[in-house]
């Protein structure tokens, strides 16, 4: 075997090694980001975000309110978010956005406490290739019995 031949089986190694490293970064870095939820909410899928604030009543009791400013949720644009709890306390809140059928990318806010029970903060949805687009938006109430998940349903139009 030439010297050549040995330095490319080298740099292959070397590059799949590398591969592997970085999926495994990858993988350790997504499972720290998504933390481990105790207790998830139902859906309403009759709610319109659009319209109105959602509320879903919370698997152990209490309930949440997700309301989002401007009412047309339009992309790229800051979005107010507001959240209301209700017989639960909450030591912190933030909210996801998943795009539904189509991987979005992480992006999560965190909301500052405004009084006991309301929650304020800003985000930005990403610009999609649909001209609408499906989002679910995951409320994380951060509770001393662990993480509640509250999902509301939205969508974007181009």
């Amino acid at each position: 075997m030439s010297q050549n031949n040995k330095s490319e089986q080298l740099w292959t190694i070397v590059a799949i090694l590398g591969f592997a490293l970085l999926l495994v970064i990858g993988y350790k870095l997504k499972a720290s980001m998504t933390p481990s939820i105790t207790a998830t909410a139902t859906l309403d899928k009759s709610c319109d975000l659009r319209k109105d604030k959602c509320t879903t009543l919370l698997p152990s009791g209490g309930k949440v309110s997700l309301s989002i400013t401007p009412k047309t949720i339009p992309i790229l644009r800051p979005l107010v978010l507001n959240v209301i709890v209700d017989g639960i306390a909450v030591s912190k809140v933030e909210v996801d956005f998943i795009g539904i059928d189509m991987d979005m990318g992480y992006n999560r806010s965190t909301l500052e406490k405004i009084e006991t029970e309301h929650f304020k903060g800003k985000a930005v949805i990403p610009v999609c290739v649909r001209s609408k687009m499906e989002w679910e938006a995951r409320v994380l109430l951060h509770t001393n019995n662990g993480l509640i998940m509250a999902p509301f349903r939205f969508y974007t139009i181009k």
